[in-house]
């Protein structure tokens, strides 16, 4: 009984000699940095305003990836590029990472004019104190609505406008932002799928000839999809098929 009582004392004390080593053997221990979070009343109409904002901005930052996303060239490249795994026949090849990196890279690149507006127009006057946030707002959200309209479909945006039971816009400043972004994401699908058809149509050729040369030759069993993913990658290759999707990708935003 005593044995067992002894057990269970060092059994802590060698846990807790494990977990504070600098208490065990006499060191100094090691001190955390306090942190505190408070929340107090506000005093004022302008700190009650002020405090609106931060948690508006905290909401806004958390939707900000998916907005900007749909609010560039992203979601032509990503989808294009999906199709075209899919057409080769190879499920993981490029895999998800690489898709992702380089549509991410080329909206970059396709995006950087607008960029370049947004840091010299919004970002820059705003750190300088030049203007307030309404007007970084205006002056960031201008390029983006620009690079929208020039590649939304006019079909589209009237759906959208008929939708919200809007008044016909007379300029295309009238265009409400909220009509103009669903608008552009219909049309950069309907884009994309357009392009992805004609990616696959010579695909679709290669196992159609390879598929009635394997019934003719009576190999039933064998699956059209074995022979045909060599043939597609040659010809895929052969054509330089990397450069002629990207190029034609970054020159249909011009």
């Amino acid at each position: 009984m005593r044995k067992n009582f002894r057990t269970s004392l060092i059994l802590p004390a060698l846990a807790a000699a494990l977990v504070f080593p600098g208490a065990a053997f006499g060191a100094d221990a090691l001190s955390l940095p306090n942190v505190s979070l408070t929340m107090g009343g506000a005093s004022s109409p302008q700190g009650l305003a002020t405090a609106i904002q931060i948690i508006l901005l905290l909401t806004v930052l958390t939707l900000a990836p998916a907005i900007l996303l749909l609010m560039t060239s992203f979601t032509r490249i990503v989808i294009v590029f999906s199709i075209l795994r899919q057409a080769l026949g190879v499920q993981q090849a490029p895999p998800n990472q690489v898709v992702i990196g380089l549509s991410l890279f080329l909206t970059f690149f396709i995006m950087s004019p607008a960029f370049n507006t947004i840091n010299q127009k919004a970002l820059k006057p705003y750190m300088e104190g030049t203007i307030n946030q309404e007007s970084a707002l205006n002056n960031a959200l201008a390029p983006l609505r620009e690079f929208m309209l020039r590649n939304t479909r006019e079909k589209d945006i009237d759906l959208f406008i008929k939708l919200s039971k809007s008044p016909a816009p007379h300029t295309k400043a009238d265009i409400t932002t909220l009509a103009l972004i669903p608008a552009f994401v219909t049309s950069e699908l309907k884009t994309a799928f357009q392009i992805g058809f004609l990616i696959y149509l010579p695909f679709l050729v290669i196992d159609m000839v390879v598929a009635s040369v394997l019934m003719s030759m009576g190999m039933m069993m064998l699956p059209p999809v074995m022979i045909s993913l060599p043939f597609k990658l040659m010809l895929f290759v052969l054509v330089d098929g990397w450069y002629l999707l990207v190029g034609s990708l970054v020159q249909s935003f011009s």
